[in-house]
């Protein structure tokens, strides 16, 4: 079953909290007009009852008759909603309204000079009964007043309620489907849009709105995915075609010397030297293939280096160990300036020598006859620091940027014949970040480079 579109869920969940809102609304609006107009009718009968205690108080000593017209006349005056009963303690009445000539029968257990509800001769009624002492003398006196009109209201306003609640949420749901419409309008051209962009245009960018709001983020984040994901496919496709573009040559090597030694009979040496060739080639792809599962392995986090803590001198000791005789070899200077001090870090020996060793591989590969390198090891700032310095043919600005990419060789300074398939750097770069520290370079044509690696040092 297909799940409800965010629209139809916005819908719901608004009508939903519109209809409590109005319940609550109506709720409370009704029971706060009951309740004043309670309180409205309940200050009026009090205002009856003291009216009717001025006159007691002012005609009382006239007699009964004197007593009973002042009553009738203020009772005429109430009109037809209002009531008054007086009588003695004894019951005897001076004066009572129709429907009051007895004292009500049906208010046993109400609470003294408290307004209550009462039907008279089929009409409700708010009724307020109290003993009042004028002169020393006790008077049962009642007050009440007619609330047909008062329910009336009550009544209207509740038919109001229930026939405004509804059309009025209709009106707000379609209103506000309308307005989850219109507002995820753009989210429909930018799933459009999205959809649209393949594999083979992943240059194309989303229209970025200028709201201001989510809209606009949304799509500025769309386009900065787009932008990784267009980097790494072409990455990929740049990867894939460098690393069958190396694997092509010594294999087409490989072929044509075993072609040629098959194709009549040869001598010993002619085979050996044949072999050998083979053999050469093979280890040129053997180290190619080793490569790239070290860096495909690095890509997919899967590549993991077990750490302890170490003396980056000894892997450092070690790899200029095993580059002093090619530096020899070509008459290059090789001068190590290591520092006493213990520079401990976090790390693998065997992975910070394989770094190392391409460092010095590069400055010798790329140092003429006559040259220098020169190694340091020394600890600033929190940090042990590896340089590895040479009096090369340096690096070109343009160069600078793309020296750690993958199967990069600068047209001027790293050719086939001079060095490497270009993944040495590459892989250096991933183990300086797998022990969490970096490599900086600082070079210029004809300037020679340095290289530094910096490592954080592990506490004692």
């Amino acid at each position: 079953m297909k799940a409800p579109g965010i629209r139809l869920r916005l819908t719901a969940w608004y009508s939903l909290i519109l209809v409590l809102s109005l319940c609550l609304f109506g709720g409370g609006a009704y029971f706060a007009m009951k309740g004043s107009i309670r309180a409205t009718v309940n200050a009026e009968l009090r205002q009856r009852l003291e009216g009717v205690r001025q006159i007691i108080d002012e005609d009382a000593p006239h007699g009964p008759a004197a007593l009973e017209d002042e009553l009738r006349e203020y009772a005429d005056g109430l009109g037809q909603g209002g009531l008054v009963r007086v009588a003695d303690a004894a019951g005897h009445a001076f004066y009572a309204s129709r429907g009051l000539e007895t004292a009500p029968e049906n208010i046993s257990g109400k609470k003294a000079s408290l307004p209550f509800r009462i039907e008279i001769n089929g009409e409700e009624f708010r009724v307020l009964r109290e003993t009042i002492q004028v002169a020393g003398v006790p008077y049962d006196v009642t007050v009440g007043n007619s609330i047909k009109d008062f329910d009336r209201a009550l009544a209207r306003f509740r038919l109001t309620l229930y026939a405004a609640v509804p059309v009025f949420l209709l009106v707000a749901a379609l209103g506000g489907y309308w307005i989850s419409r219109s507002a995820l309008a753009p989210v429909d051209e930018i799933t459009k849009a999205a959809r649209s962009i393949g594999a083979q245009d992943l240059a194309r960018r989303l229209t970025v709105p200028r709201t201001g709001d989510e809209l606009e983020r949304l799509a500025s984040t769309l386009n900065e995915m787009l932008a990784r994901l267009d980097a790494s496919f072409q990455r990929i496709t740049q990867f894939t075609a460098d690393a069958s573009h190396e694997l092509r040559t010594p294999v087409s090597v490989m072929r044509t010397s075993a072609e040629l030694a098959l194709r009549k009979p040869r001598s010993d040496s002619e085979y050996r030297e044949s072999l050998s060739q083979i053999l050469h080639e093979s280890e040129k792809v053997s180290q190619l293939i080793e490569q790239l599962l070290l860096l495909a392995r690095a890509d997919a986090s899967s590549a993991s280096i077990p750490m302890q803590r170490i003396d980056v001198a000894v892997p450092l000791r070690e790899a200029c160990l095993q580059a002093r005789p090619a530096a020899e070899a070509k008459q290059i200077a090789f001068r190590e300036n290591l520092s006493s001090q213990a520079c401990s870090v976090v790390g693998d020996a065997v992975s910070l020598e394989r770094l190392f060793r391409i460092l010095l591989d590069n400055a010798v590969k790329y140092t003429p006859s006559g040259g220098q390198v020169e190694v340091r090891l020394s600890a600033q700032d929190s940090f042990a620091i590896a340089e590895v310095r040479d009096t090369g043919i340096g690096i070109f600005p343009e160069d600078m940027p793309h020296i750690f990419d993958r199967f990069y060789r600068a047209d001027r300074a790293r050719t086939r014949e001079s060095g490497g398939i270009g993944l040495g750097l590459a892989i250096g770069r991933w183990i300086a970040e797998a022990h969490h520290g970096e490599i900086r370079v600082e070079s210029g044509p004809s300037q020679g480079s340095t290289f530094q690696a910096r490592f954080p040092l592990s506490p004692e």
